[in-house]
């Protein structure tokens, strides 16, 4: 394999295991919120062990979170020398952000967040609960910036040439404001909140389930689901803008992301299928005209297709991008469709009677993450073959004394290491969901018949 791609399945890899953590932080961190208003809100003891019982989890997937991060930002420099020269003053800037106005917020009160019950009042241990909350999201937001910047690069100057070119800050809140900041981090803010949300109906399901803290579960789920659906809803018509967005200033990421060939087409809308560059078709079931009229209204409208861009400048993966991308959707609609059947068993006081749902909720928890790591996918490698949209591309970005072999031995301990981490992580959080909350009554006479 070329260095060029060992490199990347390096930083694929490792940013893609990195990404499991973080999502599961932000959505843990808006429902820790909910548990705990409640529990201000009512005076009622449960919330109060819920909430300790999923701060335990919250510190488990944030401590793991900061351990298989740091290894990227020396990726940068071993990996990609001229990328992080050539993007050091744009990156910089949004990495100092996070770590002044972000990680050093969560931080700060992640202390009191775990420590604080019975050293500090309610109401300071629930504003603690309040700023890591915003704290994990501020992470988001600078990390989205960085990245949303290079896919739609603005408010900076390249200085110098060939080698020693570099991108320089112009306007800082034009570089943050770029025209795909903002559709990118709600599309990330909803996806981590449905990765949280349905880790704790998963658990609390699986309470359900099996008959165990019965009352305290159902309080959890219902939070849970309040936040997933608004999240699933809100994520159909985030996903919409987004794709919209790509249309007007990636255009060859979303013809790959549909498999459109033609130069200038109407363009059908797929569910599913599968592309074959060789004939360049598309072959599946598709809603003729309906992506052109996603994008322009207008069903005859066309919409340039993959032949309208030189081949060295479009994605050459298109079949893996196509395949991510609807595969992304269909578990979007997934998710939609599952919490819109819950809210409405719910309202009418028959969903926690339904034992095959409780059961479907249970692995349910994969579905946010999966979803998740494929939308990742689809942007980056549909980005292809660019690291700075129409300014930098990927081979060109490559440490230039780093060899095959190095790559390869890095990746294999990055592999074993990660591996490691991944089953200490699930051991650990196994073990505080077989324990369950304290001080929470195990199981309840009235439901242990019903749950059997």
């Amino acid at each position: 394999m070329s260095v060029e791609l060992l490199s990347r399945l390096q930083f694929a890899f490792t940013i893609a295991f990195h990404y499991l953590y973080p999502p599961l932080s932000i959505g843990l961190g808006v429902v820790l919120v909910l548990l705990e208003g409640q529990y201000l809100r009512t005076g009622d003891k449960v919330w109060e062990q819920l909430t300790r019982f999923w701060i335990k989890i919250f510190a488990l997937i944030f401590g793991i979170g900061v351990a298989t991060g740091i290894v990227m930002e020396f990726e940068f420099g071993t990996n990609w020398a001229t990328y992080s020269r050539y993007v050091g003053d744009i990156f910089g800037s949004a990495l100092a952000a996070e770590g002044i106005f972000a990680f050093a917020l969560e931080s700060g009160f992640l202390g009191i967040l775990i420590f604080g019950w019975n050293r500090v009042s309610p109401r300071v241990h629930f504003f603690s609960t309040v700023m890591v909350a915003l704290g994990s999201m501020f992470s988001a937001i600078w990390i989205v910036v960085a990245n949303s910047w290079m896919q739609t690069p603005a408010g900076f100057r390249i200085e110098g040439e060939g080698f020693l070119a570099r991108a320089v800050v112009t306007d800082f809140w034009v570089m943050v404001f770029n025209p795909s900041s903002i559709d990118r981090l709600i599309h990330v803010l909803l996806g981590s909140l449905l990765a949280g949300a349905f880790l704790v109906m998963s658990v609390h399901a699986w309470y359900i389930w099996k008959g165990r803290f019965v009352d305290a579960s159902k309080k959890a789920f219902r939070a849970a689901l309040f936040v997933a659906t608004i999240a699933a809803l809100a994520q159909l018509f985030s996903g919409h803008r987004s794709a919209k967005y790509v249309a007007e200033y990636q255009p060859a990421k979303l013809a790959a992301f549909e498999g459109h060939y033609d130069s200038l087409a109407v363009a059908d809308l797929f569910l599913f299928g599968i592309t074959d560059p060789e004939t360049q078709k598309t072959k599946g079931v598709a809603i003729p005209g309906m992506l052109s009229y996603l994008i322009h209204d207008d069903f005859s409208k066309p919409v340039p297709g993959l032949n309208a861009f030189p081949i060295q400048n479009r994605p050459k993966q298109v079949n893996f991008v196509f395949q991510t991308y609807h595969l992304m959707v269909a578990i979007g609609m997934a998710l939609i469709g599952l919490t819109l059947l819950a809210s409405v068993l719910l309202w009418r006081g028959q969903l926690f009677g339904q034992r095959w749902l409780m059961r479907i909720f249970i692995p349910a928890v994969l579905l946010p993450q999966v979803a998740n790591q494929l939308g990742w996918y689809s942007a980056e490698v549909g980005r292809q073959p660019w690291v700075v949209y129409n300014l930098l591309r990927t081979s060109d970005a490559l440490s230039k004394a780093v060899n095959a072999g190095q790559v390869w031995f890095s990746l294999i301990l990055f592999t074993f290491v990660y591996t490691l981490l991944f089953a200490l992580f699930i051991y650990l959080l196994n073990k505080k969901i077989q324990h369950g909350p304290d001080g929470v009554e195990e199981s309840v006479p009235d439901y242990s018949k019903r749950f059997r």
